[in-house]
């Protein structure tokens, strides 16, 4: 197979096909979990605020993200405007809950892609691409004939849809996931979905299914494979404890960043339990966890 993933699909003409597939999940919109049938393709935006168009924050190259994506040359991020999540927490709430963002066309965003490619970064990675699933399938055909060549990194809140994800089968290389809670009410309560723990694990599995553990090149750079993200909260609200046996379960082999950065954002202040940071206990109970459950790939900690 090649590598990446993409170019054989491209070869073959199954890219535009997918791309077709996903256009037509935007009629009355099933993209993510939501089912919201917002109708996208007639300007119409669900709780995603996104309707036909991409739209994309900022892009650049970025070196705080995970190790094996920075590299040396960076990962090529490419921040997309809105969110299927509501989390009161958020803390780029400006991109995400409020309108700092901009439509492009498929060509523009297949001109960040190249763009970023040319300035040496390792991958491409689409930060929050749930709801503009769509509309990166419409671009990448344009970034491949213009000579894109490196992986692509779906950079997610784990809030999925399995047609979705399916259809990326083959695309994308490097899942990165945020495992938010392993509780459903917690889930409802700060982030504003339901069944998120469900929703979240058989994601996981297709993704797990389509690209398995993640494996890196003689540099440390990732090539392929599953990265998860968990954020810890304060007060346990993030219910380590099942995310990390799920994971763990998954396979023991699971590359996973326990994320000490939160810090009440956004309207985290009007929740008594989220409105301070996790103590040094809390993050350590948290990695005591994860090694307890058998996860032995810890970013920052191996």
């Amino acid at each position: 197979m090649s590598w990446p993933a993409y170019l054989e699909l491209h070869r073959c003409g199954e890219l535009v096909d997918r791309a077709k597939e996903a256009e037509r999940l935007l009629e009355a919109c099933r993209v993510c979990p939501r089912d919201c049938l917002t109708q996208r393709l007639q300007g119409e935006t669900g709780v995603c605020g996104v309707a036909d168009q991409a739209m994309v924050s900022s892009y650049g190259p970025h070196f705080g993200e995970e190790r094996p994506l920075v590299g040396v040359g960076g990962s090529g991020t490419i921040f997309l405007a809105h969110c299927n999540l509501c989390c009161v927490f958020c803390q780029n709430y400006e991109i995400s809950q409020q309108d700092e963002g901009r439509m492009v066309s498929a060509g523009e965003l297949a001109v960040m892609m190249l763009d970023l490619q040319r300035m040496g970064c390792h991958n491409i990675n689409f930060v929050t691409p749930t709801h503009q699933v769509p509309q990166i399938l419409r671009a990448l055909p344009i970034a491949i004939d213009g000579g894109l060549q490196v992986p692509l990194v779906y950079n997610c809140g784990g809030y999925e849809s399995l047609d979705s994800l399916r259809l990326l089968d083959g695309i994308f290389d490097i899942y990165m996931p945020d495992f938010k809670y392993g509780d459903a009410e917690a889930a409802k309560r700060y982030s504003k979905v339901e069944n998120y723990p469900d929703v979240a694990k058989a994601a996981f599995r297709e993704m797990h299914r389509q690209v398995g553990d993640l494996t890196l090149d003689r540099r440390g750079v990732a090539r392929r494979g599953l990265l998860v993200r968990h954020l810890v909260l304060p007060n346990a609200l993030a219910g380590t404890a099942e995310v990390v046996r799920f994971l763990a379960g998954l396979s023991g082999d699971t590359y996973v960043n326990i994320m000490d950065q939160y810090r009440p954002c956004y309207r985290a202040h009007e929740y008594p339990l989220l409105a301070r940071r996790p103590t040094t206990a809390e993050l350590e109970e948290a990695r005591r966890l994860a090694r307890a459950a058998g996860l032995h790939r810890l970013d920052g900690y191996c």
